[in-house]
């Protein structure tokens, strides 16, 4: 019976670890700093066992590492390397949901000659967006197609009838996650050239996008979407494009945030003792006789009194003098601290996950644009749309490569149809699946 090490019991890890969990060939271990978290997961699983581990603990970790045959990181990303590094070592595969980094992609040649595959971003974005549009790719190659333009917008949001803040928001994973995602910059291609967007000016660049079956949200460009040319092989097209979607507004709101220095991450000496009022009043540049200071934060902005930013920092208490919470160290660490607060989901409300890809395709002797769709609803009182998209595809892929279905080694994202193909086919048994209209738009 093979042996599954899951590592991490935070939001995403129930759907992943039920499904391992409801194997019959594997026996699941789910480690933990805090085991109650680790416990509540295996919930009495008779081929589960939870545990506390410390992976700072490095020797306890490689032990862990090596009793089993494959693990699994859902860990903070930092520790992701620490735990492929540890895999190569003992010849064991690992599959992890984030980002391959420049740490993790250094690890390839050794990952080749140990043997072992390290299967990264097979989560949803990344993840879905990357296996349902090779799909769609792979297609229209066989096809005789020439692919001209490809777009790709993603966002994890409520649904609509538990959508009643005026952010639009609520968390389904990390705030400070979601916060620092907006101060990435970003690249993209249009018409064949390069846009380059600055990291504090990404909220400038938003518009709306129609979700077909849904209606319209708003995008925004997603960090460096260029490599994904080369990754995809889609060398030469015209156009090349990942956002993020949110509900409209949302990054009219995050643009003011960001000029107040709200989603500045340096450390603060003098934020013991400050309230929220007097943070804001901290951070606006008076060079005046103080005012009411919802009357100077509107005009440190250059808005009006009764614009949206100052309703939606009112809704949030930003203009209370009530104590910052005890041991914030940025303005960012507030900012992520109250939205957790006032935006999280109330017990029967569910979120929202909706990913569409744009394809324009050429053909000798017309022009076809093919939109694929997945709007998804988390359960009300169960998983949230965002752990079953992120768990349920790496929880499929963990399997796949323990009965040894993919043959691949060294570090891998799913973008080959030995991985993507069973990994989607099987999600759609468990009702994640795409839609996709295509439609000729010139001839």
């Amino acid at each position: 019976m093979k042996r599954i090490l899951v590592l991490g019991a935070g939001l995403v890890a129930g759907p992943l670890a039920r499904h391992l969990l409801a194997q019959e060939d594997v026996r699941v271990t789910v480690a933990d700093q805090v085991a109650s978290k680790a416990e509540a997961l295996v919930a009495g699983a008779a081929n589960g066992t939870a545990e506390r581990l410390d992976v700072s603990d490095e020797a306890r970790l490689a032990a862990r590492i090596a009793a089993h045959d494959l693990s699994v990181s859902l860990l903070p990303y930092p520790f992701h390397p620490l735990v492929a590094r540890l895999c190569v070592a003992h010849g064991k595969p690992m599959v992890t949901a984030s980002y391959v980094k420049d740490e993790m992609h250094a690890l390839d040649d050794a990952a080749k000659k140990a043997g072992v595959i390290l299967l990264n971003e097979v989560g949803v974005d990344p993840g879905l967006d990357h296996m349902s549009a090779m799909r769609v790719i792979d297609r229209i190659r066989a096809a005789g197609g020439e692919l001209v333009s490809f777009s790709s917008y993603c966002g994890g949001l409520p649904a609509p009838n538990s959508n009643d803040n005026p952010f639009g928001y609520k968390f389904s994973w990390s705030p400070r996650g979601v916060i620092l995602a907006g101060k990435n910059p970003a690249r993209y291609l249009e018409d064949g050239q390069v846009v380059e967007i600055p990291g504090d000016e990404l909220f400038a660049y938003h518009w709306p996008v129609e979700i077909q079956g849904f209606g319209v949200l708003e995008g925004y460009p997603n960090r460096d979407c260029l490599p994904y040319i080369e990754t995809y092989g889609i060398q030469g097209v015209e156009g090349m494009f990942r956002g993020t979607l949110r509900y409209p507004g949302w990054s009219a709101t995050m643009k003011r945030i960001a000029e107040l220095g709200l989603l500045d991450e340096t450390p603060r000496s003098d934020l013991a003792g400050l309230t929220y009022a007097g943070l804001l009043r901290a951070l606006i540049d008076e060079s005046e006789e103080p005012g009411p200071l919802e009357e100077d934060v509107a005009d440190s902005l250059g808005v009006d009194l009764d614009a949206r930013i100052i309703s939606n920092l009112q809704w949030l208490g930003f203009f209370e003098d009530e104590p910052l919470p005890a041991g914030v160290r940025s303005p960012l660490d507030v900012l992520a601290a109250r939205m957790l607060q006032r935006m999280q989901y109330a017990p029967g409300e569910r979120d929202l996950l909706v990913m569409q890809h744009e394809f324009v395709v050429r053909y000798p002797e017309r022009r076809k644009r093919i939109t694929s769709t997945l709007i998804d609803y988390g359960i009300p009182n169960g998983d949230t749309s965002m752990s079953r998209t992120v768990g349920l595809p790496a929880a499929i892929a963990t399997m796949l490569v323990l009965r040894g279905k993919i043959g691949l080694t060294g570090v891998q994202i799913p973008v080959r149809k030995e991985i993507y193909e069973p990994v989607l086919a099987e999600l759609e048994t468990l009702g994640i699946a795409f839609h996709e209209t295509s439609e000729v738009i010139d001839s």
